[in-house]
């Protein structure tokens, strides 16, 4: 019988002496879900700062806990380096919360046989619904008309913000969130094509060979692609030029994959309509070049956040080391 994803999984087995695995928790997580893992883990909590710029807290507990640790759960920004992987000799596997790993060196992982997993598909559904709310808020102004009520702003004093229904939605990167949007954009009866390293004719959609192509061709392109070296800067402004004066650009993955000034002389050359970012270089600091735009939506990389969904990534993890422990496939597994 299949457990529900709010119930925890059982107790991983304890070592020799009767012990808890100790896990080394390196995010911030609530209390609730601390004492969630404390129930099965000797729980080591120590969350890296600023999005894991000030790394001291987990360093310091390495330091002196490292031949304890035999778990660890990150997340793709914090990430989880060689030299601290080398500082815990009986690391067994690593977790990250949400979908990316990109920060975890994966390499290192595997020259010692560790595996890494991640926690694909746990909060696809409310990133997919955030990237819809911001690309609707972009397209119809929805801020600009928010704040203009205030004072005084009436319909006949400006243009018409262009309708959604029907138009042409680029999505890069179809996995399991670009596919979650796809699925809101086709209730909007929205035409969809896309680009992603791996074709999915099964899906029906309009494939595109590269980024270019996919921006010449949509109304609005919504960026769900995975981080790291391959994809830096890879929304620039070939890509902004041809998504063309109508359009929107749309992040809801990594920050890195869109080229900040790129975007905002686009905005200021009236290049595109508008751009709707959950994530953005530099965070949590504000990307300072787009804050003079009212069409410039911007969010705190909020977009899988949710009750539901922190849970659902809490639960994957424990589900994952419980079957490491037992000696079982892992569920999602990335190197």
């Amino acid at each position: 019988m299949e457990r529900s994803a709010m119930q925890p999984p059982s107790t991983p087995q304890a070592d020799v002496a009767g012990k808890k695995p100790t896990l080394l928790v390196l995010v911030f997580i609530s209390e609730e879900h601390r004492e969630l893992v404390s129930q099965q883990y000797e729980l080591i909590y120590a969350p890296n700062q600023n999005l894991g710029a000030d790394r001291s807290n987990g360093a310091a507990q390495i330091a002196a806990r490292g031949n304890d640790i035999r778990v660890v759960l990150t997340n793709g920004t914090n990430g989880l380096f060689a030299e601290e992987i080398a500082g815990m000799p009986n690391l067994e596997i690593v977790c990250t919360l949400g979908v990316g790993f990109e920060n975890v060196d994966l390499g290192a992982a595997r020259d010692r046989g560790i595996p890494v997993c991640n926690a694909a598909g746990t909060n696809a559904p409310a990133v997919a619904d955030h990237a819809m709310a911001i690309l609707l808020a972009a397209i119809r102004r929805v801020p600009f008309l928010n704040s203009g009520v205030r004072t005084g702003l009436w319909r006949d004093d400006i243009p018409r913000p262009p309708h959604v229904s029907g138009r042409k939605l680029g999505i890069f990167g179809l996995g399991s969130i670009g596919k979650e949007v796809a699925k809101r954009a086709m209730g909007f009866d929205m035409e969809i094509g896309y680009h992603s390293r791996t074709r999915r004719d099964e899906t029906g959609f309009r494939w595109f060979d590269d980024i270019v192509s996919l921006a010449e061709w949509c109304d609005f392109l919504v960026v769900a692609a995975p981080g790291g070296k391959a994809t830096y800067h890879i929304v620039s402004h070939d890509v902004l030029n041809a998504l063309g004066p109508q359009g929107v650009i749309v992040n809801v993955a990594r920050g890195t994959l869109v080229d900040t000034d790129a975007v905002a002389d686009a905005l200021r050359d009236n290049r595109i309509w508008a751009c709707a970012l959950d994530c953005y270089e530099n965070e949590p600091t504000p990307p300072a070049p787009l804050l003079e735009f009212d069409n410039a939506v911007l969010t705190p990389h909020i977009g899988g956040i949710s009750p539901e969904a922190i849970h659902a990534s809490v639960v994957r993890f424990l589900e994952n080391a419980e079957r490491h422990f037992a000696g079982q496939p892992l569920l999602t597994q990335v190197n």
